[in-house]
């Protein structure tokens, strides 16, 4: 069914994800669900559930495959370790204390130990074999975006632009690098990545910044939008996605910005492409796959940016960041939709309807099957014939 949304409504959940409502009267159609022959219907290996899941709320709590094991939270604070053979229970743990546990950053899942943020402002670390606490850290600002490990550290980039880095053992701040914000700003964080000891993240300032883990020392920071328009929202340059390294090359893009490939050392442009996007993009190693901000599925030549393909037929249905399985892109949609696209062509193979309230999260891979979360925390293992 075709639905129209006027953006100001848009305050918890939605296209304009905003910390601040506006008042525009502007309206977006979402595009109705194409009409798609199917090539092949995946069939569900097990089902199960993580209390609530996230609602209606903004939240990227990704489930995580790692120490064979599936681990997945909800967003009032529990946290499970599943068996990915049927589903069942390893170990669970209720992270609520005073008040509702607001998981929203993460599951990282490193040096044994799972790494969760909230918007309470809380750096929480259990046991990744019993779900013990092991540590809990307050920092100023919400953690929506996933904690990242290495070198010793776990890194957590804050809503008040900080990326603060905490002792991965024992939970002590050993650096902190501060940027500033913009009054109005999206709702959502860029996830640091890093690589030879240097960490890369993208700011609310339209910037990607590079730094040395050991010291905390930024590095660079490189321009990948500037504020342009009349209105606070037409000025909105976030650079939300978690940088995506490829080769010598890291590629951002920001809101109202551009898709940039950089040379890892340097930091300099070596192409600019003119996208727009506050998602994370996937790669099979030479291609680029990004959803930009109206919902457009694009796939882009990683070594000199020219466009291979591009989808319009899912414009504004609030897709999540595309994952490559097989030979397909996927994609999951704000009704519940499983959307299957061939790699090569951008041509629909397949839909599913998954659940109504919703999915939030790309699905992830789980061996030689794939794991969907719904909004409602109900979680299907599923396999393609």
């Amino acid at each position: 069914m075709r639905k129209v949304l006027k953006k100001a409504a848009l305050c918890t959940f939605g296209f304009s994800m905003l910390f601040g409502c506006a008042s525009e009267e502007d309206t977006i159609v979402m595009a109705p669900v194409p009409v798609v022959q199917n090539q092949f219907e995946p069939t569900t290996e097990w089902t199960s559930s993580i209390g609530d899941g996230v609602g209606h709320y903004f939240s990227r709590l990704t489930p995580v495959y790692a120490y064979q094991k599936i681990y997945v939270a909800s967003r009032d604070g529990l946290v499970k370790a599943l068996d990915p053979e049927n589903g069942k229970t390893i170990w669970e743990r209720d992270l609520e204390q005073d008040d509702t546990a607001r998981l929203s950053g993460g599951l990282t899942l490193t040096y044994g130990k799972v790494f969760i943020g909230s918007e309470n402002g809380e750096l929480i670390t259990l046991d990744a074999e019993t779900g013990e606490e092991l540590w809990r850290e307050k920092v100023d600002g919400e953690v929506l975006a996933k904690p990242l490990a290495d070198e010793g550290y776990v890194m957590v980039h804050t809503s008040r632009g900080a990326l603060i880095a905490f002792d991965a053992e024992t939970g002590v701040e050993q650096w902190q690098i501060n940027s500033e914000v913009p009054n109005l700003t999206l709702r959502g964080d860029s996830a640091p990545v890093s690589i030879s000891g240097g960490v890369f993240w993208g700011m609310s300032n339209g910037r990607l910044a590079a730094a040395l883990i050991s010291k905390g020392q930024l590095l660079w920071q490189q321009p990948v939008g500037t504020p342009k328009g009349a209105t606070e929202i037409d000025r909105l340059v976030d650079v939300d996605a978690s940088p995506l390294i490829l080769g010598g090359r890291l590629f951002t893009i920001g809101y109202n910005g551009q898709l940039i490939a950089l040379d890892l050392r340097t930091g300099q442009p070596v192409w600019k492409r003119n996208y727009s996007s506050a998602m994370n993009m996937s790669s099979d190693g030479k291609r680029l796959f990004l959803v930009t901000e109206k919902d457009h599925i694009v796939a882009v030549d990683a070594r000199s940016g020219t466009e291979l393909w591009s989808n319009e037929e899912l414009e504004y249905r609030q897709l999540t960041s595309p994952m490559i399985i097989d030979s397909y892109i996927v994609l999951a949609d704000s009704e519940g939709y499983l959307h299957w696209l061939d790699r090569d062509t951008g041509l629909f193979m397949s839909q599913q309807e998954i659940d109504s309230d919703g999915i939030a999260v790309s699905p992830i891979l789980v061996e030689d099957s794939f794991l969907v979360v719904t909004r409602e925390g109900d979680i299907k293992k599923m396999r393609i014939k």
